[in-house]
């Protein structure tokens, strides 16, 4: 069968577009920072919720950015009352909204759909506009958070606050904290006051590179 390579030059960059966002979550991450070098200070963490403090679900998302720390050259204290630093931990998902999509319906829904990624496209979807015949469809897009602030425990100054932002197709906590912890955390501490997107390579890719 017959290539018609002007519908391939049509498609070429929606496809690249579509390829770059089906490989992992993209993220708006948010900072203020007045950080310390690392050289060994001390860090306890704490909910930002009080009712999540000693919970498992917290626990296991603190473990998560406790590592980050370690990895940038802080040190978990001993005790709480020891710390230099105190790190304050909150996350959640909202119940979601329902949002319209329109795609090309030469492929098909089969075809086009998501590749299998449970995340939605991000800050802007790559086909609006794209000239072609399309279908609709509707979905609900969960939008998630995490925040991080941490604070020196001498005077109660505000050092770090950070927030990452993610929209997704799920609402699953424990799939989608660890990865906007990993987005927080990259380029730590950033520059204070700047906004980045980021986008945290999924579970199968990052294990692969380790």
């Amino acid at each position: 069968m017959p290539i018609n390579k002007k519908l391939v030059v049509a498609l070429a960059p929606a496809l690249l577009a579509l390829a770059g966002c089906a490989t992992g979550l993209p993220t708006q991450v948010s900072r203020f920072q007045a950080m310390p070098a690392p050289a060994g200070q001390t860090f306890t963490i704490q909910a930002a919720d009080p009712h999540n403090q000693g919970g498992l679900e917290f626990g296991q998302y603190a473990a998560v950015v406790r590592q980050q720390l370690i990895d940038e050259g802080y040190r978990e204290a001993p005790a709480v009352g020891t710390a230099d630093l105190l790190v304050s931990l909150d996350y959640g998902v909202d119940n979601g909204q329902t949002r319209i999509r329109s795609y090309p319906s030469a492929f098909g829904h089969s075809h086009f759909g998501y590749f299998g990624r449970p995340y939605y496209w991000g800050w802007h979807d790559p086909f609006f506009d794209s000239g072609f015949d399309r279908d609709i469809e509707s979905y609900t897009v969960f939008t998630s958070f995490v925040d991080v602030d941490i604070k020196r425990t001498a005077d109660g100054q505000s050092v770090f606050e950070g927030t990452a932002k993610a929209r997704s197709r799920v609402d699953e906590l424990p799939m989608l904290v660890p990865s906007l912890v990993e987005a927080l955390f990259t380029g730590f501490p950033g520059n204070s006051g700047e906004t980045v997107r980021i986008t945290v390579p999924d579970e199968p890719r990052r294990s692969a590179a380790r």
